[in-house]
C-alpha cells in the first residue's frame, strides 16, 4: 500500500536503486553524522548495511522521488533466512519470540537532515509502519532507539524515566547481553536504573529523548531492561517493543474522543476520506478500518485531508530478486 500527500509518499521499496537510495541515507545519517563506523567497500560506495539487509524489507518516504526517510523492517519468515533479528546481537528477546504472536523488527529508522524540520515525513513513516502492522496482522513490533554516542550518563534522565515508568510486562521483556558488548566496554554501563527514582524529573527527561523516543511513548510502547552500549555504531541502545493491541486501544481512543490526552487537538478527517479509506482498507480483523482511520487522524494530523491510499501491484517473483 502507498500512502501519498501531495508530493510525499510511503511504501515499501521496490526496486534496486531505491533500496541502494535507502542505504545511502543510512549512511548519510549513521557513518558521516553520527559517527558509525564503516568498512572500505561501505566508504566506497557510500552505503551503510550489514548482513541482516539481504531479506530485509525497506519502508521508505519519498519527496519527488528521492527517499528522505526509512526504516528497516525484519518479519519472522526473514530472520529465520538470517538466522535471527539484529536485535538479538544486542538483546535477549526470547520471551518474545516464544509468544507465538506475529511478530517483527523494526530498525535504522532515519530521516535526511534537510527533512527533519518537516514534521510530515516522520508522520508518514509511522503512517507507512501502522499499515504495514494492521495490513501483516502483526501482533508485537520491536528493536531499538539510540542516542549517538557510548555514554549512556549522558541521558541519565531519560533511560532512568524509562526504567522507572516503561518497562515491559515481565511476560515479554527484552533484557541487555553483556556477553555480547565490545571488548573494552565496561558492563556496568549496561544499568538502565542510573539514577535513582527520586532523582528523575519528567521534564528533564523528555528533554534528554530522541524525538523518536517520544514517538514510541507517544503510541504506548514499551521498553526492555537494560542499555547496550553499540561501540562500532558510536550509539547506546534501549529495546523497545509495542503489543499492536496497545496501539489499537490509543488509536480507538482518540478515534472516538475518549483520551483526555488529546483535548484541544483537532484531527477529525473529513467524511469523504474516511469513507474512502474504508473502502480501500479491509481486514476480517473486527474494526481494523476504524484503527487505521484513526492512524491517519492521529498521525498525520492537518495532512490527513490530502491523504490518498493506492494499492500496490502483487509482488512478482523478479520483484523478490530485485531486493537483493
Amino acid at each position: 500500500m502507498t500512502i501519498k500527500v501531495r508530493d510525499f509518499e510511503v511504501r515499501l521499496t521496490r526496486t534496486k536503486e531505491e533500496r541502494r537510495q535507502v542505504r545511502q541515507l543510512r549512511y548519510d545519517v549513521f557513518v558521516e553524522e553520527e559517527g558509525a563506523s564503516a568498512t572500505e567497500e561501505q566508504k566506497n560506495l557510500r552505503e551503510e548495511y550489514d548482513s541482516y539487509d539481504r531479506f530485509a524489507e525497506y519502508l521508505a518516504v519519498f519527496h519527488n522521488g528521492r527517499v528522505v526517510g526509512t526504516y528497516r523492517i525484519i518479519n519472522r519468515d526473514a530472520a529465520e533466512k538470517m538466522g535471527g533479528f539484529y536485535t538479538e546481537t544486542e538483546f535477549d528477546i526470547s520471551k518474545i519470540k516464544k509468544s507465538g504472536a506475529n511478530i517483527a523488527e523494526m530498525s535504522r529508522a532515519c530521516v535526511d537532515p534537510a527533512y527533519r524540520e518537516n514534521a510530515l515525513v516522520m508522520r508518514l513513516l509511522w503512517a507507512g509502519l501502522g499499515e504495514y502492522i494492521m495490513r501483516n496482522k502483526i501482533g508485537i513490533v520491536f528493536g531499538v532507539a539510540s542516542w549517538a554516542g557510548t555514554n549512556p550518563a549522558m541521558s541519565a534522565q531519560a533511560i532512568s524515566y524509562l526504567y522507572y515508568n516503561h518497562l515491559s510486562p515481565l511476560s515479554l521483556r527484552a533484557t541487555v547481553e553483556p556477553t555480547k558488548l565490545a571488548p573494552g566496554v565496561n558492563p556496568k554501563l549496561t544499568r538502565m536504573n542510573i539514577l535513582p527514582a527520586v532523582f528523575v524529573d519528567a521534564a528533564e527527561a523528555r528533554r534528554q529523548m530522541t524525538p523518536l523516543v517520544k514517538g514510541y511513548l507517544r503510541i504506548n510502547a514499551t521498553f526492555g531492561r537494560g542499555v547496550f552500549i553499540d561501540k562500532p555504531f558510536n550509539s547506546y541502545d534501549v529495546f523497545v517493543m509495542l503489543r499492536t493491541k496497545d496501539m489499537d486501544a490509543l488509536y480507538r481512543k482518540h478515534f472516538f474522543g475518549t483520551d483526555e490526552s488529546f483535548e484541544g487537538e483537532d484531527f477529525e478527517l473529513p467524511t469523504n476520506f474516511i469513507q474512502t479509506l474504508g473502502k480501500i482498507i479491509t481486514s476480517p480483523a473486527k474494526g481494523a478500518a476504524q484503527v487505521v482511520r484513526s492512524i491517519f487522524s492521529f498521525l498525520l494530523r492537518e495532512d490527513a485531508a490530502d491523504a490518498e491510499l493506492i494499492q500496490d501491484a502483487e509482488k512478482t517473483e523478479e520483484d523478490e530478486q530485485e531486493k537483493a
